[in-house]
């Protein structure tokens, strides 16, 4: 069997050691003589694998007490819906700061519930950097302020978290989850799908402080009610039970990799081997401002969008595929989450400094 170095922007790349554990406990969960797939979730088996999953996951974060974990269901866009059917608490409004494609679909997500204040987008319209804070016209009176911190499809990131006062801080973490440390305490609320850091598509983390529990509008589903699935410890109905045991071999390789810290370090070297490539050549370009590049979604074009089908067949055969760029801003992107190992950059690389002396 040889194994590839997949830089798909998600489902992505999961860690070799995962996989492999998962594989050998399929037929046969720690002697229980079934699979995890086909557990109860009330079973007391399923019941630990549940309860060490979360605490792992809070001990990575250093989540505060005052937090629910859960473990939902219908992905980030889901959480596009069910943050204001939460959140807004009889107010009217929320305030979104929008860098790229995913905050612009949840600003409009919110308007079926209240109204979307757009407090920072860039003036030109390109998605190509963070607007300055000093810029942002936040009302003191919205619900809460919402952005995202990584845009997955333009490869924009903060490297800060805003400062928006009292109103509550939400943020959309899909895409730099477990990528490095965070301050969980300066958010009233974080959600991040797991396709692309935390384990296979399915499931979704939604950390919020408990404050902000309790008060959903009356047309909230069960389903996407923070409080009735805090209530019911992220049970409210059957979860994704394979996906749930899957990130949490995850959170487990994570601490033996050396915690969040080791984690930042790696994603940080493989992200300035591959900007250091792109900037020693006119062959390729990236759009982002530097302060603004993103480590986990590296975005560049070719001198010639000719070149791209010959680049990326020339990728698949070298074992390097999911480096077409999103179908709305085309060129390359190339996805550097956690279990993307080192290794994998370089050979990328290597394959891009051939590629320029071939084709320049």
């Amino acid at each position: 069997m040889s194994r590839v170095f997949n830089f798909s922007a998600g489902p992505a790349t999961l860690p070799e050691s995962v996989l492999v554990q998962a594989r050998d406990e399929m037929l046969d969960w720690h002697g229980g003589g079934m699979s995890v797939m086909e557990m109860s979730h009330r079973d007391k088996d399923f019941m630990s694998i549940a309860t060490t999953a979360e605490q792992d996951l809070r001990d990575l974060l250093g989540v505060p007490a005052n937090y629910k974990v859960l473990f939902m269901q219908g992905g980030a866009t889901g959480q596009f819906a069910a943050v204001p059917m939460n959140l807004l608490r009889g107010k009217l409004s929320a305030d979104f700061v929008v860098t790229g494609a995913w905050s612009l679909k949840a600003s409009k997500e919110v308007t079926k519930y209240g109204k979307a204040n757009i407090v920072a987008k860039p003036a030109d319209g390109r998605y190509n950097h963070i607007p300055a804070r000093d810029g942002w016209t936040l009302d003191p009176e919205a619900a809460y302020v919402h952005y995202t911190p990584n845009e997955t499809i333009e490869g924009v990131e903060f490297n800060w978290i805003p400062e928006v006062g009292q109103v509550p801080l939400v943020a959309d973490f899909s895409s730099t989850f477990l990528s490095r440390p965070i301050d969980v305490s300066k958010f009233g609320l974080i959600y991040a799908g797991a396709q692309k850091n935390a384990g296979p598509a399915g499931i979704t983390m939604v950390i919020v402080r408990e404050d902000l529990l309790g008060s959903a509008l009356p047309i909230t589903p069960s389903i996407f009610d923070f409080k009735q699935v805090a209530d019911n410890d992220s049970m409210l109905n059957t979860p994704s039970c394979y996906a749930w045991y899957v990130c949490g071999l995850v959170f487990q390789w994570i601490k033996r990799e050396g915690g969040l810290k080791a984690i930042a370090e790696r994603n940080q070297r493989k992200a300035a081997l591959l900007y250091d490539c792109i900037d020693s050549t006119p062959f390729y370009s990236n759009p982002v401002a530097k302060s603004d590049r993103s480590w986990m979604n590296v975005v560049f074009t070719l001198p010639d969008a000719a070149l791209d089908a010959d680049f990326l067949k020339g990728t698949k055969a070298a074992g390097l595929p999911g480096l077409k760029g999103h179908r709305s801003v085309g060129g390359m992107r190339a996805s550097l989450y956690n279990a993307m190992p080192e290794a994998g950059v370089q050979a990328l690389v290597d394959y891009m400094k051939e590629f320029a002396r071939t084709h320049g």
